[in-house]
């Protein structure tokens, strides 16, 4: 193997760990993809992206549906949304640039993180949603506009839906990773169709990417269903100041 794909398998293996706890593995393969491949079109590097994501994120979702109660009530009607709504973004990276969206999505994750940082209690203890008719409604509508973006941009997409879920439809931390693992899993298939219909994926790249963001995503759900919602509210937290960073490192030295 040579070093750029050494390189890419690492940085996969990280993603995997990472996006199993609490999302945002797009951080890490998304940038790696950019700076190894520059000449790469931007909708080749995201279709390897999530081609390279979607076994990982597959894998966790099994694991954690062993292990807990998946509320498919939610997670269903969520995860049908979203796949349109990821297809629909994955068409819409053809006609305008994705970049545009990074001076929105900064102000939203600082908002996110002051949100969560400030309600301590945020996504430790289940809240149960008493209104199924209104539930279904909401989770419809985090899945399309969540699934648009993760199709259209992707970076902390599993981050949004798990702040969207604790908040809107009171899941704790555990619960609403699992249930956002279901619905990525349908918005990487619904985009990889579309980048594949368009023989815009670098098949070995992404080969070996899955393999090692699948091993990763291992260890990672084992580490969050040892430590549970309070260990995976502190991931989510590094995981959004970071995101946040990145964000404005893109939005205002370039």
């Amino acid at each position: 193997m040579d070093l750029p794909l050494l390189f890419l398998a690492v940085g996969a293996f990280s993603a995997g760990v990472v996006d199993a706890v609490v999302g945002g593995g797009g951080l890490i393969q998304i940038p790696m993809l950019f700076s190894t491949y520059p000449q790469a079109l931007p909708a080749t590097l995201f279709g390897t992206n999530k081609l390279a994501s979607v076994f990982g994120t597959s894998s966790a979702a099994i694991q954690y549906g062993r292990r807990l109660a998946i509320p498919w009530r939610i997670a269903g009607p969520a995860a049908i949304a979203a796949a349109l709504g990821s297809w629909l973004g994955a068409r819409a990276v053809v006609l305008f640039p994705p970049a545009a969206l990074r001076p929105l999505i900064l102000t939203l994750l600082i908002l996110v993180a002051i949100y969560t940082f400030l309600r301590k209690d945020f996504g430790v203890i289940q809240r149960p949603f008493t209104d199924r008719s209104r539930e279904g409604q909401l989770a419809v509508l985090i899945g399309i506009v969540i699934g648009f973006y993760d199709g259209f941009f992707g970076p902390g997409t599993g981050s949004f839906l798990i702040f969207l879920f604790i908040r809107f439809l009171g899941m704790d931390f555990l619960h609403a990773s699992v249930s956002a693992k279901i619905v990525n899993v349908s918005t990487n298939i619904a985009a990889i169709a579309v980048f594949v219909s368009h023989g815009e994926i670098l098949w070995k790249v992404a080969a070996i990417m899955a393999c090692c963001n699948l091993m990763g995503s291992r260890v990672g759900t084992t580490l969050a269903l040892r430590h549970g919602a309070v260990f995976i509210r502190k991931a989510f937290l590094v995981v959004v100041v970071v995101l946040i960073l990145r964000f404005s490192a893109d939005t205002f030295l370039r």
